[in-house]
């Protein structure tokens, strides 16, 4: 996958920043590897096939939700209505292919528009209302919250009778020709929007101002770039993307849960910055943001095959992300 570091635009990479983020996706990388290898070591059934399956199944949910927010967070910004945007989302492709009784493709279209359109609004919070990050998309996890459960009635919506629903994240066309390794359909999934994203980062304008605007938003606007606009597509971007990760959880369910998804937008932060992208904006990556989804994901399972209660796996969770910001926090002390 095609990766960049911080690059505002007008201005050259700087060797520091490249070296800076090398080295956080080599230790990240090495802390999974630390994570595999310790629990490999204290359970024999932590490599098991089917274990390692279920790991990237639920890193596939987590994963998606984790590369949206990326975008977002390498301006500078926060997401805290990507969980319960997820939840909306799968309720709308409820609605639309149970209710209304609507061919699979439109609903799955229906998901990620509303995904796109619901960051369309967040991001002109933002950049028009200048209204904070924070307080802007909490307002929107409660409108989203309460939507749900309006539009729902508080009952889950079941997908038994659309064909192929549950195909979008359990079923396996690596399967198919590997059969002694059924990857799910979600993992692939995972992969495809991690490419897309990392090449839109590396390639294209809307990737370079995504790094300046989180570098140096007053100075993007005084070379005169409508920063507000850039801002707004960004948004909506990672909109969409989390409505992919609606589609994930929903089909891996069968079901739009309307009372699910807090919690989500913080474990998906957490990967964010374990990944090395940094909360204050300007630097990131997509390899990163996978890496350490894939951390959280070894850590929750590895934690649930060792039998540990889950109320110490929250515990755990928390700690790991305070960590998180701290090590960011040194990383930009590092810098200066």
């Amino acid at each position: 996958m095609s990766e960049a570091t911080a690059r505002p635009s007008g201005t050259a990479d700087k060797g520091p920043a490249r070296a800076g983020g090398a080295y956080q996706k080599l230790l990240a990388f090495a802390g999974l590897m630390v994570l595999v290898a310790g629990f490999s070591l204290a359970s024999p059934s932590f490599l098991r096939t089917d274990n390692i399956i279920s790991i990237l199944q639920a890193t596939s949910v987590n994963g998606v939700l984790a590369v949206g927010v990326t975008l977002i967070i390498i301006t500078g910004g926060i997401d805290l209505s990507i969980g319960t945007l997820m939840t909306f989302c799968a309720v709308v492709a409820g609605v639309v292919l149970t209710w209304m009784g609507a061919p699979l493709p439109l609903g799955v279209l229906a998901a990620i528009a509303t995904g796109a359109l619901v960051g369309l609004v967040s991001g002109t919070l933002v950049a028009r209302a200048k209204i904070p990050p924070f307080i802007a998309t909490l307002g929107m996890m409660l409108v989203l919250k309460g939507l749900s459960l309006i539009v729902t009635g508080t009952k889950p919506i079941y997908f038994n009778d659309t064909e192929g629903y549950t195909a979008i994240s359990q079923g396996s066309v690596v399967g198919r020709l590997i059969p002694q390794f059924p990857l799910p359909n979600g993992v692939l999934v995972l992969f495809a929007v991690a490419g897309a994203v990392a090449w839109i980062l590396g390639r294209t304008v809307l990737g370079r101002y995504t790094f300046a605007l989180g570098s140096n938003e007053e100075a993007v606007r005084l070379s005169g770039v409508d920063t507000g606009r850039w801002k707004m597509a960004i948004y909506a971007l990672s909109g969409g993307i989390v409505g992919i990760a609606g589609l994930l959880i929903s089909s891996r369910l069968n079901s739009a849960q309307p009372a699910l998804g807090l919690g989500y937008e913080l474990e998906a932060i957490a990967a964010v910055v374990i990944g090395g992208t940094s909360l204050s904006g300007g630097r990131g990556t997509v390899l990163g943001t996978v890496i350490g989804a894939l951390i959280m994901s070894v850590l929750t399972n590895g934690l649930r095959v060792l039998s540990v209660a889950p109320e110490w796996q929250t515990v755990v969770t928390g700690v790991i992300i305070i960590a998180a910001v701290y090590a960011d926090q040194l990383r930009r002390r590092g810098a200066a």
